[in-house]
């Protein structure tokens, strides 16, 4: 087989798991559209705990996001193919969504930039972050509109943004100059609450 029928292969493999076990639906719907409020909600918690560490590693996992992305485009203006649901027959498609290029995946490359970021900088719960990510990945091909290399390039694509933005971001002085001054502002407009000694 070649490079295109492997993919598609395996996206049957996946995807008709909705019609053998159809209570994997909505589940696989729900995982595929609504755990982006998940991700959206940990990064703004993470920033609002004021932590200097979890203010760093969100704007890690950003930066990845920027970056990643843009390697994505590069990587779809180099190879092209529409969503599975476009181009085959009885698709288990359980998302509506637009016809265009589905290489590499988006929600996948915000995922993993996100999680790998967590994973980087929190040992012990990031592997349930990745975790979260690779369900999100195969929820995709669940529902229809992604083959599993758009899933893959995209996750390889942000774990390697992940890990040269991990190396590099923490250790540039602008982005503790930026963000010591956010927080000095910050702190004029949501002070702390200063602890007071009992006597």
């Amino acid at each position: 087989m070649n490079g295109m029928e492997i993919n598609i292969h395996y996206f049957r493999l996946i995807n008709d798991l909705g019609k053998e076990y159809p209570a994997l639906n909505p589940v696989s719907f729900y995982v595929a559209e609504y755990t982006v409020f998940i991700l959206a909600l940990s990064a703004l918690v993470y920033w609002f705990t004021r932590k200097h560490e979890n203010r760093i590693m969100v704007v890690c996992a950003t930066f990845t996001f920027v970056i990643a992305e843009l390697f994505g485009k590069v990587a779809g203006s180099l190879h092209a193919n529409n969503q599975p649901f476009a181009e085959l027959a009885n698709v288990n498609q359980l998302v509506q969504k637009a016809v265009d290029n589905s290489f590499p995946s988006d929600h996948t490359i915000l995922f993993f930039s996100f999680c790998m970021t967590y994973w980087l900088f929190r040992k012990t719960t990031g592997p349930l972050w990745m975790l979260l990510a690779v369900c999100v990945g195969l929820s995709r091909i669940l529902v229809g509109v992604h083959y599993p290399a758009d899933v893959i390039v995209g996750a390889l694509i942000s774990i390697g943004s992940a890990l040269a933005v991990y190396i590099i971001v923490p250790r540039l002085s602008f982005v503790h100059t930026l963000l010591a001054f956010y927080e000095k502002g910050e702190q004029a407009i949501l002070p702390t609450k200063s602890k007071t000694r009992d006597f």
